[in-house]
């Protein structure tokens, strides 16, 4: 994804993901809440199959190969994001000083 096709939500995807991202690094065993839900997903249906795939199989590569796709600014990792496993990882005043700092970033742009 080139940076002039960046778009505010696009951004706050990523931003929300590289915390989590660092999160993970501090926490590994937060790989093993993701594995669970991506396994409920596919036992309930909840979410696209094919999304579910690509997420378990991510997973099964480890942690570096997730920290990547959580972090890099390709249109395929954008898509994945927008069907995240780690939801929940962020408290609700770290997502909302992400935010509120995308905001105040897209409109002085």
């Amino acid at each position: 994804m080139k940076p002039e096709e960046t778009r505010p939500e696009i951004e706050r995807s990523l931003a929300l993901h590289r915390e989590v991202a660092v999160r993970l690094r501090e926490d590994p065993d937060l790989l093993a809440v993701a594995i669970d839900r991506v396994d409920r997903w596919l036992d309930e249906g909840s979410v696209e199959s094919s999304w579910a795939l690509a997420w378990k199989r991510l997973l099964a590569e480890g942690l570096d190969s997730v920290v990547s796709v959580l972090t890099e600014q390709s249109q395929s990792a954008h898509d994945l994001r927008q069907v995240s496993p780690f939801a929940g990882v962020l408290d609700p005043r770290t997502r909302w000083r992400i935010l509120r700092a995308c905001s105040a970033q897209a409109s002085t742009s």
